[in-house]
């Protein structure tokens, strides 16, 4: 995971504003569009993302559960759900979601 994302601080995360600004979406539909690649890349894990009351909540398939109060938390709390060091720039993981798309 990139550092950057830690670095900003507080409860708000760039990516709150931005995107919605340059789409037009509202907040809700923002975090859905981003929930739904998130769990491209979280699915392999077993992981599952979902909006929820302007957060998200990140599950695993053994019931252990992590509401995220922004986007950039999933991936620190994917590794610590999962015990595993994940890292979702990965080209095998990049991949696997190309041929998806195809």
């Amino acid at each position: 995971m990139c550092g950057l994302c830690g670095a900003f601080g507080g409860s708000d995360h760039w990516t709150g504003g931005a995107a919605t600004a340059a789409t037009g979406l509202t907040p809700a539909a923002e975090r859905q569009v981003r929930a739904r690649v998130a769990n491209q890349v979280l699915k392999p894990l077993g992981l599952t993302l979902e909006p929820w009351a302007g957060r998200y909540t990140l599950r695993a398939r053994n019931g252990k559960t992590a509401i995220l109060d922004h986007f950039g938390a999933i991936w620190p709390e994917a590794e610590r759900l999962t015990g595993r060091v994940f890292d979702p720039l990965d080209p095998t993981t990049l991949d696997i979601i190309e041929s998806r798309d195809r």
